[in-house]
């Protein structure tokens, strides 16, 4: 499945698996690009991005950060 900056909550799901200790509070837009640029499955223009799109994937990365802490 290729990903688009649209797919923000299957991008946060990859970003999980990839770094499960990582608060994505604590990432920064900058880095958070790179990060989702970086997924094999990542297959989009990186100049669409913007301020929406990343809050968009951080906010559903943090979903799954506390879901998965809320259940241990």
């Amino acid at each position: 499945m290729k990903l688009k900056w649209i797919d923000s909550q299957d991008i946060a799901e990859r970003l999980y698996a990839q770094y499960p200790e990582q608060d994505p509070l604590e990432v920064r837009f900058t880095s958070l690009h790179d990060m989702v640029c970086r997924l094999p499955e990542f297959d989009d223009d990186p100049r669409l991005s913007n301020e929406a799109k990343l809050e968009a994937i951080q906010m559903a990365w943090l979903e799954e950060y506390q879901d998965v802490d809320d259940r241990d």
